[in-house]
C-alpha cells in the first residue's frame, strides 16, 4: 500500500482549464483571399511586382546598386587573384586559361541568368550540372541582374504572364461551375427540397 493516499477523481466534475466547445463557425474563402491563384514571390521583391508598390521602384534602384558594386568588387578580387599568379610567376599559359575560364563562364552564366528571366528551363537536369559553371561566372550573373533590374524586377516579366494567364483560367473554371450550388454563395448548407 502507498502511504500518499490518492484522491478519486470525479468524471463528471467540470475541468477549469478546458473551454467549451461552440459550434463550428464557417469561415468564408474571401477571409483568407480571393482562393485563387497566388503570384510567385521573387527574390528582394516579395510579390510587390504585381502592383509596383510596397518600395517597388526602392527596391529596384537597390538591385541595381547591389548588383552593380558587387560586379565590381566580384572584377577588383579577380584582378588581384590574377595579379597573384604573376607574382608567382607560374607562366603564361596559365594566366590565359584562367582568364578563358572565366570569361566562357561569366558568358554562360550570363546567358543562362538572363533567359531564366523570361522563360522556365526547358531541362532543369541541365540547369543543375551547369550549376558550377554559373558559379565560376558569377559575374555574368550580377550582370544579367544589374541589366534586367533596369527596366524591371528580375523575372517579373515571366510570372506576370504565367500569373495573369492562371487568373483567367481560374476565372473561366469558376463561372463554369455557377450551376454547381457549392459554387454559389446563397446555397451554402442547403439541400434542395424533394417533391
Amino acid at each position: 500500500m502507498s502511504e500518499h493516499p490518492v484522491a478519486p477523481v470525479d468524471p463528471v466534475a467540470p475541468v477549469d482549464h478546458v473551454k467549451p466547445v461552440g459550434p463550428a463557425q464557417s469561415v468564408r474563402p474571401e477571409q483568407h483571399g480571393h482562393g485563387g491563384p497566388e503570384p510567385e514571390a521573387i527574390r528582394f521583391f516579395g510579390t510587390t511586382w504585381v502592383g509596383h508598390d510596397g518600395g517597388y521602384a526602392l527596391r529596384r534602384v537597390v538591385v541595381a546598386v547591389g548588383s552593380l558594386v558587387t560586379t565590381v568588387a566580384a572584377c577588383l578580387v579577380l584582378r588581384f587573384a590574377y595579379q597573384g599568379l604573376e607574382i608567382a610567376d607560374v607562366g603564361a599559359f596559365v594566366g590565359v586559361l584562367v582568364i578563358a575560364v572565366f570569361s566562357v563562364s561569366g558568358a554562360i552564366a550570363f546567358r543562362r541568368t538572363w533567359d531564366g528571366f523570361q522563360r522556365r528551363p526547358a531541362d532543369p537536369a541541365r540547369e543543375e550540372a551547369l550549376r558550377s559553371v554559373k558559379t565560376i561566372g558569377f559575374i555574368g550573373s550580377l550582370v544579367a541582374y544589374f541589366l534586367r533590374s533596369l527596366v524591371e524586377a528580375p523575372g517579373e516579366g515571366l510570372r506576370r504572364v504565367e500569373y495573369e494567364t492562371a487568373l483567367v483560367q481560374y476565372e473561366r473554371r469558376r463561372s463554369a461551375r455557377t450551376g454547381n450550388p457549392a459554387g454559389r454563395g446563397g446555397g451554402k448548407g442547403r439541400k434542395p427540397k424533394r417533391a
